[in-house]
């Protein structure tokens, strides 16, 4: 097949939504459509003994969340979907933002009795700031929720999204009957035994039909008919080119965990998603058909295999073909490095492959050489935007509980660190670590990964900071600057890259000190420079 071929058929998209909104479920019954897994393992209940093949961290099989991205891929009508998976919960939101720099597209889950959620406004925002296109795709049809034309109107109010439905519920809950698909024209009766064909459809093209009482029973098809003629009336059509633009966004209904309305979403995401799309770098606009390979790293994972300490890279093919056993540039580096086992995922299966195209995700062996961000090329310096550090909400002094293994226990700090799962600061007076996070179930997470994988074990002090902010002075050697190290010594601590943090205490005392050194910066995300 020829390059240009292989980059029309890719798509690689992400799914985002709040907790428990049945995202990883969904990315499991897109798999099985996939053929990619001969049954999907649903992620709460005990009972089935297989866990979600998109969660494969020992913490998220215990919890029954999923606290890292998985990268998963699969072919289906000749079509190749790369899938990232995302954490929904808040605690994770950075790992969930850098996801959004790769991907080309996002479906939004929306769980039918909840409707839009916090976490789902944070992340749709973010999509919307980048223009990504967005599918919604409301879900838990088979249990009590909101009206179906209420939820429409919450999605367009608090997600700033303008809606076109593809498919249309009828009935809900307990009285759930099916989907009627306004993008094929069918309905989808739902018997609720998802061991029943799945692709049980009755075409109907005229509602007007005998057929569809014979279906559905007489009140829910004059229910259908009456909300069809509202969406037909309220709803603008579909148009390809306002959805690629991020002006319009398709809504599906469906169960994910009964496989129910996913074949209308793959069937419909497959046709109109967008392909590889143009990146913008530092430089330049980077367009997916030039010959030369560029790509960046998005994501780090520590302890792929426990056994052996290593690292993946997943590194994002933005334009050209990335090649096994070639020699490419690092920039930040600017030193040649080439990979001789470069994977392919699928979950935690991983392959080795021989040659990539733009819109896939590529796993390098790393030792220690990459960071979030880092941009590999074939020689033109690059640098693509990477995703900021956001100021931690919470802080901790982490103290080392066995004096014997203190090794371990820096080593994986510092893994872990690169890896994005929290920040670390070390305090200029005295050398003390403090880990920062955006959330405080991430503490559990490092202090169980630490232990699980390194073979450390740690204990926390809570410390009172109210906010981290980078320092930026106008001038290293003023007379100010040296007064401010001085007197707030106690609160001054580097990052990780060595740049000045000022560890605030209270919002007051951060006014004041801004008040007290005005040519003195204070920012609240890593990249001002």
């Amino acid at each position: 097949m020829s390059f240009i071929s292989e980059l029309n058929r890719r798509r690689t998209f992400g799914i985002i939504s709040h907790p428990d909104a049945g995202k990883t479920t969904l990315t499991e019954k897109l798999l099985l459509f996939g053929g990619a897994i001969q049954e999907a393992g649903a992620v709460k209940s005990n009972k089935i003994k297989k866990g979600a093949t998109s969660d494969f961290m020992e913490i998220e099989r215990q919890r029954g969340i999923s606290v890292a991205t998985s990268v998963l891929a699969f072919e289906y009508n000749g079509i190749k979907i790369n899938i990232l998976d995302t954490p929904g919960h808040k605690d994770f939101a950075e790992d969930t933002f850098r996801t959004l720099t790769a991907v080309d597209s996002v479906i939004v889950v929306i769980d039918v009795a909840k409707g839009v959620e916090e976490q789902t406004e944070k992340l749709v925002e973010v999509c919307r700031m980048r223009n990504i296109p967005m599918i919604v795709f409301i879900n838990k049809l088979d249990r009590e929720g909101k009206d179906a034309f209420d939820l429409l109107d919450e999605v367009e109010q608090k997600l700033g999204l303008k809606v076109c439905p593809m498919s249309f519920p009828i009935g809900m809950g307990y009285d759930f009957k099916g989907i009627y698909n306004l993008w094929e024209k069918n309905v989808n009766i739902f018997t609720g035994d998802p061991k029943k064909d799945i692709e049980d459809t009755v075409e109907i093209t005229d509602l007007s039909s005998p057929e569809l009482e014979r279906l559905v029973g007489e009140s829910h098809a004059n229910d259908l008919r009456d909300n069809i003629e509202l969406v037909d009336g309220i709803y603008p059509k579909f148009d390809k080119k306002n959805y690629l633009d991020g002006e319009q966004q398709p809504v599906f209904f469906g169960s994910a965990l009964n496989n129910f309305g996913v074949r209308e979403l793959l069937d419909c995401f497959v046709e109109i998603a967008p392909k590889p799309r143009p990146k913008q770098s530092e430089e330049r606009l980077v367009a997916p058909d030039e010959d030369k390979f560029t790509g960046f790293v998005f994501k780090i994972h520590a302890n792929m295999d426990p056994n052996h300490r290593n690292r993946l890279a997943f590194v994002k093919v933005v334009s050209g073909e990335f090649k096994r056993n070639t020699p490419y540039l690092h920039v930040r580096h600017n030193k040649k490095l080439k990979f001789s086992s470069p994977n392919a995922f699928f979950a935690e299966k991983k392959e080795i492959v021989d040659i990539s195209y733009p819109g896939d995700i590529v796993g390098l062996q790393d030792t220690g050489n990459f960071k979030i961000g880092d941009t590999l090329t074939e020689g033109e310096i690059i640098n693509y935007k990477g995703v900021p550090s956001f100021s931690p909400e919470h802080f901790r002094y982490i103290n080392n509980a066995d004096p014997m293994k203190s090794k371990q226990l820096y080593k994986g700090i510092d893994q872990l660190m690169d890896e994005g799962v929290a920040q670390l600061f070390t305090l200029e007076l005295n050398g003390r670590k403090v880990i920062g996070t955006v959330g405080a179930l991430q503490y559990e997470v490092i202090q169980y990964r630490l232990e699980h994988e390194y073979g450390a074990k740690c204990t926390y002090e809570n410390l009172n900071v109210h906010k981290a902010c980078w320092v930026e002075p106008e001038n290293e050697k003023s007379e100010e600057f040296k007064d401010f190290k001085r007197i707030k010594q106690r609160f001054l601590a580097k990052d990780k890259r060595g740049q000045l943090v000022f560890l605030a205490d209270s919002m007051f005392t951060l006014q004041m000190t801004e008040q007290k050194y005005p040519s003195i910066k204070f920012h609240y995300t890593s990249e001002f420079k």
